[in-house]
């Protein structure tokens, strides 16, 4: 893996697959790169925004590093207009109308609460997985995957990521569940805002077990939540990638590396 920056610390790095390349991001910083249609490689970084830095508080830090997570993707457009995002595509707007479409109904309906929301959660999931889906995108999401593990470990590194986001869907599914009972118990005037308060708590929740699920991948309750996750990588979410599409991963990462050295002097 050349290119690095030999006297840097290892860092821990997020990434997301683009539909011609990869964005990767540090701790302080962004780095992306691309496929241009003349075949070149095109690689741009910059500072990452932050949301309440500092903030450390459980429950409430999750969705504020997820709200920063998607903070970058503006920034990358701008530094990089060729970058193409996962859901910059027709199909993923009408897969978003459909869902909440779907998500309507099954709230309307009279199955018991706890699959009632556990159907309306898997209907907000599917935009997201109509967006996952397309031969480069999960190639590159692939691609990702192996440049940042085998970053991690000095090994080449399979596909399928243990710190995915798709590891979330366990956890998330469940505390969404639990959420919706919960509001399902308020009194009517005040369901709608339980539902959004529930909402933001599930996923504070969900975030909160996802990083006890990266510190102890070796139990057995941490497996067992993480493997929707590597269903959903190993199935839809991920293939090979090709060497050129490591190329522009590494590329990705490189530069990614370089902003936070620079960043750090």
């Amino acid at each position: 893996m050349g290119g690095y920056p030999a006297s840097m610390e290892k860092l821990r790095l997020g990434g997301m697959a683009l539909q011609n390349g990869v964005l990767v991001h540090g701790p302080h910083v962004w780095g992306a790169a691309v496929r241009l249609e003349d075949g070149t490689v095109k690689a741009a970084s910059g500072r990452k925004p932050t949301v309440a830095p500092g903030l450390t508080l459980p429950f409430v830090r999750g969705p504020l590093r997820l709200a920063e997570a998607f903070a970058v993707l503006p920034a990358l457009k701008r530094g990089l207009p060729e970058a193409k995002l996962p859901f910059e595509r027709p199909s993923v707007a009408v897969a978003l109308v459909a869902a909440s479409t779907g998500a309507s109904l099954v709230r309307r309906s009279s199955l018991p609460v706890v699959p009632r929301e556990a159907a309306v959660l898997m209907a907000s999931l599917v935009p997201a997985l109509i967006a996952l889906r397309g031969e480069d995108l999960t190639r590159y999401h692939g691609a990702e995957h192996i440049s940042i593990g085998t970053y991690e470990t000095g090994k080449p590194a399979e596909k399928e990521h243990e710190r995915c986001g798709s590891h979330l869907v366990g956890p998330l599914t469940i505390a969404t569940a639990l959420a919706g009972v919960a509001a399902e118990l308020t009194p009517a005037r005040h369901r709608t805002k339980a539902r959004v308060v529930g909402a933001i708590g599930a996923m504070g929740a969900a975030v909160e077990v996802f990083g006890w699920m990266s510190r102890h991948p070796e139990r057995r309750l941490s497996r067992a939540l993480a493997r929707p996750g590597t269903e959903l990588q190993r199935r839809i979410s991920t293939r090979e990638p090709s060497a050129a599409q490591l190329e522009v991963a590494e590329a990705a990462i490189a530069a990614c590396l370089a902003a936070e050295e620079a960043y750090a002097r």
